[in-house]
């Protein structure tokens, strides 16, 4: 999980430096393979940020245009240029003869020379995103906001830290920014300010509008659905697409990349179809059936069978659930009116279905690990705000929400006498109750023994009273339990010869030469142990 600093910075204060916050996040649990400083080769003198005043033809290319551009402070420059989007009145980044620049001929960061491209000296160059070192684009140069600072060094407007972390699959909250922010909050005595999820709601009812059914409650356990209307297909804002390209995700248009934008920052995936390709305007959610046809997004052709989950309109599937919606409804520029999904499924199942596709997505890396069915709707309202604000047009009344299983939110009980025997030192109350609220809990303290702590949406892997002394210890930091004697006295060896003829017989074979092979046993011990008083000659 890519998690672009600045990003992170939207919903909690950062105060320490990118390799600090890293190994405060590592120590506690949260291990950062890596942090890449965006911006290192990023020389102040030499990769600035231009305006680009008149683009005129190359004279013996007309595939090649010669833009000028502003750099500030009166200096202007004239380079060649192949990228197709070049236009005059673009905020650009221009690199000067001598930065560091990454080649895509070679592979690697080299110097930038003064060139002659058919027969015009070009002394430096518009950039594009993979020119830049900040992701694989490279089909058109990248333009910048228009407010970006004529003649500012790129490095101070575009400048990064990328925490790059290495989740375990117990910690999926993890796969979220918000998630990694709950940890520095708790790191750093500060507080999470959650994104805004209101909107105004003036369209029809939603219910008068689409039939949703879930078909199979069993594989899914909560499918949430918001209607947008009159909606504008178009590149999204330029700061989402910066994020987007941090968090190593390639920006597409505005709806796809809201739903991977929100997907990344809160960790709950979604899908957007386009309304008018649904059929009858009908979505079942189903078991595939025998060999039934699908084409994915990604145009293969699949034959799907039960119990692969599906989402299905009156004519047939429309998406993989949880893997990958279907060309069939894509986003296409035409669309006007998109129905969002927001949903939760079974893991094990949207496992073994990416699996059997031989199909894998950032949205099933997350089904799999057991998102809790209390995000969807958060998800949802959040995604279907950032349409409004970004895509224009006009949100139906209200969502579907249609949740079989439902049940009341997690409450896990934490004893200060049973937080002091695992930890073997006492916490004060006080700060119990603020570690598990900075990381998203809501509790309610039980006089001055305990506290009840409301697991959050994004927390699967709470349930027991130890996960919540886990979570003490980790954030208040290892390093602060002291080590003591052991309370009671060690027991006695008990001799076992059956044991230590077994590890004999182990490591003469082992200094023979052997090797020894430990496989997944195919029945318990407590099933072989029955069979050891077996008599063939009375069959008992």
């Amino acid at each position: 999980m890519l998690v672009p600093l600045s990003w992170l910075k939207n919903y909690v204060p950062v105060t320490d430096t990118p390799q600090e916050l890293a190994r405060r996040l590592t120590m506690a649990g949260v291990e950062i393979g890596d942090v890449d400083e965006m911006g290192a080769n990023w020389e102040r003198d030499k990769v600035l940020v231009g305006h680009v005043l008149t683009v005129d033809p190359h004279p013996n290319a007309d595939r090649l245009r010669l833009p000028t551009v502003d750099l500030g402070d009166g200096e202007t420059a004239t380079v060649v240029c192949g990228a197709p989007n070049v236009a005059a009145g673009q905020k650009i980044v221009f690199a000067r003869e001598g930065a560091m620049v990454f080649s895509a001929r070679s592979g690697k960061i080299e110097k930038l020379k003064k060139a002659k491209i058919r027969g015009v000296e070009s002394a430096g160059m518009v950039c594009s995103v993979l020119e830049l070192g900040m992701g694989d684009e490279h089909e058109g140069i990248l333009v910048l906001d228009e407010d970006a600072p004529i003649g500012t060094p790129l490095v101070d407007y575009l400048g990064d830290a990328i925490l790059d972390a290495e989740v375990t699959p117990n910690r999926p909250d993890c796969l979220s920014i918000l998630g990694i922010a709950h940890e520095v909050a708790a790191l750093t005595g500060q507080q999470v300010t959650e994104p805004d999820t209101s909107y105004p709601e003036d369209g029809p009812d939603i219910e008068s509008e689409v039939n949703i059914e879930i078909a199979d409650p069993d594989l899914c356990y909560r499918y949430t659905a918001s209607l947008l209307t009159g909606i504008k297909i178009g590149p999204s804002p330029q700061w989402m697409q910066e994020a987007l390209t941090k968090a190593g995700q390639r920006p597409i248009n505005n709806v796809v990349d809201i739903t991977n934008y929100v997907m990344l920052e809160y960790g709950q995936p979604l899908h957007a179809f386009d309304f008018d390709k649904v059929k009858d305007h009908r979505v079942i959610v189903r078991q595939a059936t025998v060999n039934e046809g699908h084409t994915t997004l990604d145009g293969v052709d699949r034959k799907l069978q039960p119990p692969m989950m599906v989402i299905a309109d009156s004519g047939g599937v429309i998406g993989v659930a949880g893997v990958m919606g279907g060309s069939n409804t894509e986003i296409t520029e035409a669309t006007t009116t998109i129905l969002l999904e927001s949903a939760s499924w079974h893991p094990f199942n949207t496992r073994r279905t990416g699996d059997a596709l031989k199909l894998r997505s950032e949205a099933s890396q997350r089904f799999e690990k057991g998102w809790r069915p209390e995000l969807s709707p958060i998800g949802l309202r959040r995604a279907t705000k950032l349409m409004l604000d970004v895509a224009g047009g006009t949100v139906a009344k209200g969502v579907i929400d249609i949740y079989p299983g439902q049940q009341d939110p997690t409450k896990v009980t934490l004893t200060l006498a049973g937080l002091e025997k695992v930890l073997g030192i006492a916490v004060p109350l006080e700060e119990v109750t603020r570690t598990l609220t900075t990381l998203g809990f809501q509790c309610n303290p039980l006089e001055d023994y305990a506290v009840e702590a409301t697991v959050p949406p994004w927390r699967a892997d709470i349930a027991i009273e130890e996960d919540l002394v886990e979570e003490i210890a980790r954030v208040i930091g290892y390093d602060r339990i002291p080590t003591t004697m052991l309370s009671t006295p060690i027991p006695l060896s008990q001799p076992d010869p059956s044991r230590e003829l077994k590890e004999q017989v182990r490591d003469l074979l082992a200094s023979s030469g052997l090797q020894e092979v430990i496989n997944y046993s195919m029945v318990s011990g407590r099933s072989i142990e029955a069979t050891m008083d077996f008599d063939p000659r009375t069959d008992k």
